[in-house]
């Protein structure tokens, strides 16, 4: 009985961690980049190339926008000068200007010489 209790705590008895060598810092930049790495980088590449069509396209059309855009903002002073937008039951959206804001100069029309 005392051979099973002595064998038992032996057993349970915490043995010593077996020392596991670590590749030097160096040898694993030799190695290059590790396959985490990789992975990410083709996620990455294959993301790349799925958006760069769609990407091209909205910048196209951003760049078509332009003159409407500048003209649109060329009518909007300061937004300070306006409340917050408004929604109405129909879904109309309303952006009131405040009472107190200076009064707006309507933007010249296009083509006229001052």
């Amino acid at each position: 009985m005392k051979h099973v209790a002595l064998i038992l705590a032996l057993a349970l008895a915490p043995l010593p961690a077996l020392a596991q060598e670590t590749p030097a810092p160096e040898a694993e930049a030799e190695e290059g980049p590790n396959l985490m790495e990789r992975g990410l980088a083709l996620f990455f590449e294959g993301f790349r190339q799925e958006l760069e069509p769609a990407l091209e396209g909205m910048g196209d059309a951003l760049t078509e926008m332009k003159p409407a855009m500048d003209s649109i903002m060329g009518m909007i002073d300061d937004m300070t000068n306006y409340q917050m937008p408004e929604m109405l039951e129909n879904g109309d959206i309303i952006i009131r200007r405040k009472p107190e804001a200076p009064p707006v100069e309507p933007p010249a029309a296009p083509g006229t010489d001052l």
